[in-house]
């Protein structure tokens, strides 16, 4: 299985589906399924009984995963959606990804 482009803390584009051109914060990455879920984006509404955690019970809304195809991180620079590579960093000898637009690393 080769890397993914995403990782958790990245702001990134939505290219496609309901939430097309929003830009959120991953929360979480789901390796094996090729999924993230994104702050915001994808939001649900679940149906919940009243239990000792939430008395009430209720409705409430929470993030389903994106698959990451979809989403494209977002250059530190222009704030545009771009694509990712990778190169070894002079200083450090280590791997680092870069935005593709800019040339920017990304953290």
């Amino acid at each position: 299985m080769s890397k993914l482009h995403i990782k958790k803390g990245d702001i990134v584009y939505v290219n496609t589906g309901e939430d097309r051109g929003k830009t959120g914060r991953v929360l979480k990455v789901l390796v094996t399924e090729q999924r993230a879920i994104v702050e915001g984006i994808n939001m649900v509404t679940k149906h919940t009984k009243p239990n000792a955690k939430n008395t009430q019970g209720g409705r409430t809304k929470t993030e389903l995963a994106v698959h990451i195809s979809n989403l494209n991180p977002v250059d530190p620079k222009s704030g545009k959606p771009t694509r990712i590579g990778r190169e070894i960093n002079a200083k450090t000898k280590k791997l680092v990804r870069y935005a593709k637009r800019s040339g920017e690393e990304l953290k």
